[in-house]
């Protein structure tokens, strides 16, 4: 049974949607950063590698997982071949170059199409071995949660470096 607003996919409204909306909603965040750099007069690079913990990833790094979540999770899902992107970002605009390209790709998707292609189980290799979900299960229990992980600390990065941000922003509001 769809979902309300969804026309006709369940399964889209709980992973495309939502992700193309966070991915615009970081994008701007990443604009208010950029700009918060030059206010402030700071170098660029300084938010970019920033990590909130030595062991933890830079901002970089998880722009470009946020984005792998979303594309390779939604090509799984209708069972098209995985998109690779080169991790090769290190600036403001190769993050936003990134996302839209991301956020393209995701457009292709549709209402109709969706659903019909997705698989009934999911498999894919998890610290090296294969592990296999049901399509729900990959959805609610692995894709998003590693998507929202990525976005939620790169949002955490730049709020914890002064960018003047907040929950409507995160929200895509």
């Amino acid at each position: 049974q769809p979902t309300a607003g969804s026309g006709d996919s369940a399964m889209y409204d709980q992973t495309i949607q939502p992700m193309s909306r966070s991915l615009g909603a970081l994008s701007n965040i990443l604009r208010k950063a950029e700009d918060h750099c030059t206010a402030k007069g700071i170098k660029p690079v300084a938010l970019l590698e920033f990590r909130l913990f030595p062991d933890m990833l830079s901002l970089i790094r998880q722009v470009q997982l946020s984005c792998d979540f979303a594309v390779r999770g939604a090509a799984r899902l209708s069972g098209g071949e995985l998109p690779s992107y080169p991790d090769t970002e290190t600036s403001f605009e190769g993050l936003q170059a990134r996302i839209a390209a991301v956020q393209a790709a995701l457009a292709v998707y549709d209402y109709a199409t969706f659903d019909a292609a997705a698989p009934a189980d999911v498999t894919l290799p998890v610290q090296g071995k294969d592990m296999t979900f049901s399509a729900q299960q990959f959805v609610s229990t692995y894709c998003l949660p590693q998507f929202y992980f990525h976005v939620t600390t790169a949002y955490c990065i730049l709020r914890h470096n002064g960018v003047e941000i907040g929950k409507k922003d995160y929200m895509g509001v």
